[in-house]
């Protein structure tokens, strides 16, 4: 290889380098917005996890007031934030999907929710799933 073909491709090398490492953005942020995608996909499936239960989109709309099985998730960060005093919005989301019946909202039922995400589900979706539910205000 010549000299000059070398040089080239160790400034392409250099140059890449600095890109990457000066993109504008954070990991963390790219992170979050790959979780948000990953939790809008997984809200958005008919059937989920190992066993194919229903998926969130089958029973709860993200239009305000508009009820299917369960509540609508409208504002659902913002509601969730203040649903139970001791606990933050994405702990209060990630009980309502691992332990449906610690907190119905009125005018529902206990029994009525799939009670086996939080085994069907592996750690990463619930991640992602509580990402999404976030972006709900």
């Amino acid at each position: 290889m010549s000299r000059k073909a070398s040089f080239s491709i160790l400034l392409n090398f250099v140059l890449l380098i600095l890109l990457v490492s000066c993109s504008g953005g954070n990991q963390e942020d790219v992170l979050a917005g790959d979780a948000i995608s990953r939790g809008k996909a997984l809200y958005e499936k008919t059937l989920v996890g190992a066993k194919m239960a229903p998926g969130c989109v089958t029973c709860h709309s993200l239009e305000p007031g508009t009820k299917l099985v369960g509540p609508s998730l409208a504002g659902i960060s913002s509601t969730a934030g203040s649903a139970v005093p001791e606990m933050t919005a994405e702990q209060f989301l990630r009980e309502a999907i691992v332990n449906p019946d610690a907190h119905v909202e009125e005018g529902f039922v206990e029994g009525i929710m799939y009670r086996g995400y939080g085994e069907d589900l592996t750690e990463e979706e619930l991640n992602d799933l509580v990402a999404f539910l976030m972006t709900l205000k």
